[in-house]
């Protein structure tokens, strides 16, 4: 074990007095470190006692007796003073301060110096050391044992919690929820003390945070190559786990997410190729449901969902995030969205937690194995619903129109009637006549802007026109005729890709 306040105190070559904190006496010390500069407690690591000629120590009462909460909030186990040196006189309410925490203050007689103080402390230290490698050899040992892939976090969690004798708990910084399914959350409590803590922090000190409230000791590290994942350490009695040891214990963890990833980047892609395949009629009722038995969905319907795919969030982040709160899916990228496929009874405030709040969302009706196709077309449908009210999240209903159309078949009759011809020239003929008229209808019509962008001459724009006005019956002068081509545009951008191919 680290030498105690009372033991260093009781060396008899220090000579070192106790002015006040004798409850602390107990206190193991770990380290030593020499500071003289402002604000003490932003140098100190749990168990160090701080050693001070005192050029830092406020005149003021008040002023006094926050450093001392300060310090003992820090981690700091002791105060050491230098005597005749520059620290001004201690006030009652310090002293008192010291007394209640407990933080002992400690006397060093001039002239010992600081450096004798810390070789004692280095000496007592080397038992501790090699109890250290030994701890954290049994740490990692854990990892090794764990090899049963759905075991290995709970494993992990409860070993090293009962080796570094702390309650463990890994949240997402961002809500605070549990980093896994199945895991327990942090007490109510703890919770508002985690938010306190994380919201007052800065993103550099939140790698390692040492905080007290009421004496109450917490720990607050991010686990190693896992973004937003918190690891929150409550330790069991007054001794704080060591410092090195718990850098340890957060990359073994961290080992043990890796395990949980690897396992969902695989059934990621297996999800993706089954969403795929069923999109494109290509894979039978049968192989569907037990494809889907093996993806863990309970037997009964499906919904569902489309969201504007995010460039710079990987879909398997996506993926992972909506297990971690509990939402089973599988889910693919296609044409600029992202598809998802839950249970009909995924809770849609979980939904909405999980997604960007920017992001719309549109949901399908409960559809069976059979109709995953059908489900798609839906929810595309209702995420252009979406997208034009700027409402998060809409359910597809025929009963709801969207530019007066009852639903997706309504709309695949507009794009049919209106663009199918200008879809059927670019299929036979190798040309882009659809990109065409989309610029062309985003940029005012403006043959100069459209050819800039498309990096071909004016003249060429001018024909593609001519010659799509031909195809569709549309005088593309008429205002009317550039209205009912923005509206196919927008019906067909919300429509399934199986849809988009003109029926002949």
């Amino acid at each position: 074990m680290a030498m105690t306040v009372k033991e260093l105190l009781d060396e008899p070559q220090l000579g070192l007095r106790l002015l006040a904190g004798a409850d602390g006496l107990g206190h193991p010390v770990t380290w030593s470190h020499t500071s003289d500069l402002p604000q003490l407690w932003e140098w100190v690591s749990p168990g160090v006692l701080l050693m001070t000629n005192g050029l830092s120590i406020p005149a003021k009462p008040e002023a006094q007796v926050h450093l001392a909460r300060s310090l003992v909030a820090a981690g700091a186990v002791a105060l050491a003073v230098g005597e005749k040196m520059h620290a001004p006189e201690f006030s009652d309410q310090f002293l008192a301060a010291c007394d209640a925490l407990p933080l002992p203050l400690v006397s060093v007689p001039y002239p010992l110096p600081f450096m004798a103080i810390s070789r004692s402390i280095a000496e007592a230290s080397l038992l501790e050391e090699s109890r250290r490698i030994k701890q954290t050899a049994r740490i990692y040992d854990l990892l090794r044992k764990a090899t049963t892939p759905g075991e290995t976090w709970s494993q992990l969690l409860t070993g090293i919690g009962k080796e570094i004798r702390a309650r463990l708990y890994v949240v997402d910084d961002r809500c605070q929820h549990p980093w896994q399914p199945g895991d327990a959350a942090l007490p109510e409590d703890v919770l508002v003390r985690v938010r306190k803590v994380t919201s007052e922090s800065t993103a550099e000190t939140r790698h390692f945070l040492w905080t007290a409230d009421g004496g109450e000791s917490m720990l607050i590290m991010e686990i190693p190559t896992h973004p937003h994942a918190l690891l929150v350490i409550l330790p069991e009695d007054r001794m704080q786990p060591d410092g090195v040891v718990l850098l340890h214990s957060a990359t073994v963890l961290g080992l043990g997410l890796s395990r949980s990833a690897l396992a969902m980047e695989s059934r990621y892609r297996s999800g993706g190729e089954f969403l795929l395949q069923s999109f494109e009629g290509r894979i039978g009722a049968a192989e569907a449901a037990r494809r889907l038995e093996d993806f863990g969905f309970p037997a009964g319907d499906l919904r569902l969902l489309s969201v504007p795919a995010q460039a710079e969030v990987g879909l398997p982040q996506v993926h992972s995030t909506l297990w971690r709160h509990g939402i089973n899916s599988v889910c693919v990228v296609g044409e600029d969205k992202l598809h998802l496929m839950v249970s009909e009874y995924c809770p849609e405030d979980q939904l909405l937690h999980v997604f960007d709040p920017s992001l719309p969302i549109g949901m399908s009706r409960p559809v069976g194995i059979e109709a995953i196709a059908r489900g798609l077309r839906e929810s595309l449908w209702a995420l252009g619903q979406a997208t034009a009210r700027g409402v998060r999240l809409v359910g597809y209903s025929e009963d709801a129109p969207w530019f007066g159309l009852g639903g997706h078949r309504d709309g695949a009759e507009l794009v049919q009637r209106l663009l199918g011809p200008v879809i059927e020239h670019d299929r036979l003929n190798g040309t882009d006549f659809m990109a065409t008229l989309r610029s062309y209808l985003d940029n005012q019509r403006s043959a100069q802007k459209v050819a800039a962008l498309l990096f071909v001459h004016r003249q060429t724009i001018i024909y593609r026109i001519r010659k799509i006005s031909e195809l569709t019956g549309l005088d593309m002068a008429e205002t009317s005729a550039v209205a009912q081509l923005w509206l196919a545009f927008q019906v067909h951008e919300a429509m399934g890709p199986g849809e988009r191919v003109p029926r002949g």
